[in-house]
């Protein structure tokens, strides 16, 4: 059992962390509070091989292996969770899909616009019906000549209002549920698309782009079709995989971000006559949060590990997206306790992990889905 990372990981790792500190992390503060997304940054990832980071080189990719890719997620995490964010959705959940998914002509058509940067893409899936249950999708496909008229609702969607390509799921029967779904390419372009910002403010990863976007008689052409007609659903799930995988990786950092910042200030920090870490109980917590963030760290890397030997990783994904997730809310909660007064203010960054950590928490399979997974994959279902 080796756990010693490639060369080629560790310069990778290396790449990410150095674009994270330098370029990343100064900007996360006024990011957030203006709500605007540092544009400049999608074409620095670009050219850094972030943004085409899994897919092959032929599309214009780094061709990264999971590991790779995970790490990058992992160092952009512990620096902003919205660039993070917007990097998983573009490059796992769209870019990866059609990879997988599309036709020689679509891969060749989309792929190099979204690894260049050129094209932002985004991932059409939740509705006000259609969270958790996916199944539940009321978007619908109805076939006309040889196009389909997309009608319906969808919300939450990251990049929605910077993207030109989106991948959207559409039923063609509800009555169907799942195996009625279809997943479509839209071009941004379509008149039956419209886009707008979410409303109110967000919790975290307020750099992010969150749109609400209906379908009304928008018209895509039959061979915009992703995959067949009916796989829809399982192309969602392979997908949520990737995507989950990029979520965990994200809050892997967030939690060594939070105990970057918990060692720092016990060892700055004095009251009572003495620098806080010299009291037993800011030890046991910060013993207690590297030893979650390590764990999770495993998980993450494992999952990924099992990803790249081809083998099956639902189990494992899930365990690590539920695992680090929870664990980063964990010493998100205590970093803003520990800090007091200077933790409940944006003047340092724990505050921004705290509300960050509530959205990976939630976002492609909130806690109690991961169980779920884990309990069905563990018990089986009755025969």
């Amino acid at each position: 059992m080796d756990f010693e990372l490639s060369l080629e990981q560790q310069r990778i790792q290396s790449l990410a962390r150095d674009f994270a500190n330098d370029e990343v992390a100064p900007l996360a503060r006024a990011a957030d509070e203006t709500g605007e997304f540092p544009m400049h940054l999608i074409g620095r990832m670009a050219e850094l091989g972030f943004l085409g980071g899994p897919i092959a080189r032929e599309y214009g990719g780094a061709a990264m292996d999971a590991v790779s890719f995970a790490l990058v997620c992992e160092e952009l995490g512990r620096a902003d969770s919205s660039v993070r964010g917007l990097l998983t959705v573009h490059a796992s959940l769209v870019s990866g899909c059609i990879e997988q998914w599309g036709t020689v002509e679509q891969k060749e058509r989309y792929l190099p616009k979204l690894t260049s940067g050129e094209w932002i893409g985004c991932y059409c899936l939740t509705e006000p019906e259609a969270g958790s249950d996916a199944a539940n999708i009321q978007t619908t496909a109805t076939a006309d000549g040889e196009s389909y008229l997309l009608d319906g609702e969808k919300i939450w969607i990251t990049n929605g209002n910077l993207a030109r390509l989106a991948i959207v799921f559409a039923t063609r029967d509800r009555a169907e549920r799942h195996k009625g779904i279809c997943a479509f390419l839209v071009e941004n372009d379509n008149q039956g698309m419209r886009r707008e910002k979410m409303p109110g403010v967000e919790l975290g990863h307020r750099a992010s782009d969150h749109a609400h976007i209906t379908f009304e008689n928008c018209r895509v052409p039959a061979s915009a079709m992703l995959g067949e007609p009916g796989e829809g659903f399982k192309i969602a799930m392979s997908a949520l995989d990737r995507g989950r995988l990029g979520v965990a990786a994200g809050a892997v950092g967030i939690g060594q971000a939070c105990l970057d910042a918990c060692v720092q200030w016990a060892r700055e920090r004095r009251q009572f006559g003495r620098r806080l870490g010299d009291f037993q109980m800011v030890q046991a917590t910060i013993a207690n949060m590297a030893a979650d963030i390590a764990a999770a760290r495993l998980l993450v890397y494992h999952a990924a590990w099992l990803v790249d030997a081809g083998r099956p990783a639902t189990q494992a994904v899930s365990s690590a997206k539920l695992f680090a997730t929870e664990a980063a809310a964990r010493a998100a909660s205590e970093a803003v306790l520990l800090y007091g007064n200077r933790g409940y203010s944006s003047e340092y960054p724990v505050e921004r992990y705290y509300r960050d950590i509530k959205g990976l928490q939630i976002y492609e399979g909130a806690s109690n889905i991961q169980r779920i997974i884990l309990a069905r994959e563990l018990i089986g279902r009755e025969q």
